[in-house]
C-alpha cells in the first residue's frame, strides 16, 4: 500500500496496487463528494482517491505521505 498527497489539489490517493498500469482502472465509483474508488477489469479495488484530504485525513498521515 502506498499513499500520495498533492498539496495543491488537497487530494490523497491510496494505492492498494502500485503502480497502477496506464488504463488499468476500468471502473470508478464515487462513494460521496470526497471518496472515489478505482477498480480493475476483475472488480479488484486498485486505489482510493480522497478529495479535501486535509479535512478528512489526520495531519500526521498527510505529512508522512509528503515526506515519502
Amino acid at each position: 500500500m502506498k499513499l500520495e498527497y498533492d498539496k495543491d489539489a488537497d487530494a490523497a490517493y491510496i494505492y492498494l496496487q502500485h503502480p497502477i498500469k496506464e488504463g488499468g482502472a476500468k471502473k470508478t465509483i464515487k462513494l460521496n463528494e470526497n471518496i472515489i474508488l478505482d477498480f480493475d477489469e476483475n472488480n479488484k479495488l486498485l486505489g482510493v482517491e480522497i478529495l479535501d484530504a486535509s479535512k478528512v485525513l489526520n495531519k500526521k498521515v498527510i505529512l508522512e505521505a509528503q515526506a515519502s
